[in-house]
């Protein structure tokens, strides 16, 4: 059983920056593919960006490339996501997620999912 905790959301202005965290209980950090995914009130679960297991290779929803970072120490059992040049089109709970399963888009593919953190960018 992998549990996920994420810390660093908050309120920032446009154009501001934020760096999320996510810790992963267990001895396993290593073997799981690592994402964040993104949900704004009344819309659905969307792909922000995901990080393969040795961290070489990482992937990103086109509307955050460019902007946003993600990250990983598996010494730490820790992923990261630093954004910057924040929107207020990025206002959402920012969710970190675990899979074995290979990369995806989908978050129907990710088997653990942390709490969420509230992440709000005011114009």
């Amino acid at each position: 059983q992998v549990q996920l905790v994420e810390s660093g959301g908050g309120l920032v202005q446009a154009g501001g920056s934020l760096r999320l965290s996510c810790v992963s209980s267990g001895r396993t950090f290593s073997r799981y593919i690592m994402g964040w995914f993104r949900q704004a009130p009344g819309k659905e679960r969307e792909f922000v960006a995901a990080v393969s297991t040795s961290g070489a290779s990482t992937y990103y929803a086109d509307s955050v490339k460019g902007r946003f970072t993600i990250s990983r120490d598996n010494a730490k059992n820790t992923v990261y996501l630093e954004m910057n040049s924040l929107k207020p089109e990025d206002t959402a709970v920012y969710y970190c997620t675990a899979s074995d399963r290979g990369i995806s888009y989908h978050p129907r593919l990710y088997d653990y999912w942390g709490q969420g953190t509230q992440v709000t960018v005011s114009s």
